[in-house]
C-alpha cells in the first residue's frame, strides 16, 4: 500500500485504517485497533490520538503505524501483529505458535488466586504462552510452578516470557493425552485452559481465530471434547493430596458435563462457576 504525502495527517492514517478494516472489523473495533497500534509503535494514548488528530506525522512514525495495516487487513489478529497482549498485569509474548490469552484465562487466574494463598506445587497443564504459570508464579512466589506442553515452540514462547518478566517456572515437555503422562510430585494445585472447541464448530469461529491460532490449542479431539477433562482430572486424582486442588477452564456448552465427569471421578466437591458475561465457564474440584 502506497503512502502519499498529503496523507500524513493522523486522521487520515485513522479514515484508512477503518477504510482497509471495514470487511473485518466493526467502527468500534476498528478505533480500538488504532489506538492499539499507536500505542504500541508510537507510545500514544487515547487522548493524545483524538487531541492530535490534526497534526501531520514525520515519515519514520508515519511507516511504523502503517506497517501493521497490511498484517491486520490479512485478517492475522492484533495481539500476533504487536507480539504482545497485557494478562494480569503481565506483558506476555505472543506468536502463533500459542494461543492468544482471553480476559476469561484471566478470570480463571483470579479464581486460582484467590483459593491458593497456601499453595506449595503448581502445575499448569496445556501453557502455550505461559500466561497463566506467570501470573501465579509472580502472585505466588513461595510456590514452585510448573508449566507443561506438548509443543516445543509454546515451551520456547513461555521461556522467554519468563526470562523477560524475571519469573521463575519450571518447563516440562509432555502430553497430556499420553498414558505416560504424568504430575510433578508435591502438586498440591493443578490449572489447565485445555483445548476443548469442539471440531464440528469450526465454521463458527471468526476467521481471525480459525485462520490463525493454532489448531491443536484451539480444538478437542474429534468426537471427544471432554478427552482432556477426563486425562487432566484423572492425572491430578491420583497426584494431588487430600484437599489439593483442580481448577479448569471450559467450553460453556460443555463446562457442566465436564463436572459430571469429575463427581464421577470421585472428587470430593465440584463447583461450576460462571464468567462475567454469565457462561458457565470454570470448575473447581478438591481432592
Amino acid at each position: 500500500m502506497g503512502i502519499r504525502a498529503t496523507d500524513n495527517r493522523v486522521a487520515s492514517v485513522l479514515a484508512e485504517y477503518r477504510s482497509q478494516l471495514a470487511p473485518l472489523y466493526d467502527a468500534g473495533e476498528c478505533k480500538a485497533i488504532v489506538r492499539s497500534v499507536f500505542h504500541d509503535r508510537l507510545g500514544w494514548d487515547a487522548a493524545q490520538l483524538d487531541l492530535r488528530a490534526s497534526e501531520p506525522l514525520h515519515e519514520s512514525d508515519l511507516l511504523k503505524v502503517y506497517l501493521p495495516l497490511k498484517r491486520l487487513r490479512a485478517g492475522e489478529p492484533l495481539q500476533y501483529v504487536l507480539g504482545e497482549v497485557e494478562f494480569h498485569g503481565l506483558r506476555i509474548k505472543v506468536s502463533p505458535d500459542v494461543l492468544i490469552p482471553r480476559p476469561e484465562t484471566e478470570e480463571l487466574v483470579e479464581h486460582v488466586l484467590r483459593d491458593s494463598a497456601d499453595v506449595r506445587g503448581v502445575v499448569d497443564v496445556g501453557t502455550g504462552s505461559g500466561c497463566i504459570a506467570l501470573a501465579i508464579a509472580k502472585a505466588r512466589p513461595q510456590a514452585r510452578v510448573t508449566a507443561i506442553d506438548d509443543s516445543a515452540a509454546a515451551l520456547a514462547m513461555a521461556a522467554d516470557n519468563a526470562r523477560a518478566l524475571g519469573i521463575d517456572i519450571a518447563l516440562l515437555h509432555a502430553d497430556a493425552l499420553s498414558e505416560g503422562f504424568g504430575l510433578p510430585a508435591g502438586t498440591d494445585l493443578v490449572v489447565s485452559n485445555p483445548p476443548y472447541i469442539p471440531v464440528e464448530e469450526e465454521r463458527t469461529l471468526a476467521p481471525q481465530v480459525r485462520d490463525h491460532e493454532p489448531r491443536r490449542a484451539l480444538f478437542a479431539p474429534a468426537g471427544d471434547p471432554l478427552a482432556f477433562y477426563r486425562a487432566i482430572g484423572l492425572k491430578a486424582h491420583g497426584a494431588l493430596p487430600p484437599g489439593g486442588r483442580l481448577w479448569l477452564e471450559g467450553h460453556w456448552r460443555t463446562a457442566r458435563e465436564a463436572a459430571a465427569l469429575l463427581r464421577e471421578m470421585g472428587y470430593a466437591e465440584v463447583t461450576l462457576i460462571r464468567d462475567l458475561s454469565g457462561h458457565e465457564r470454570f470448575i473447581r474440584a478438591v481432592r
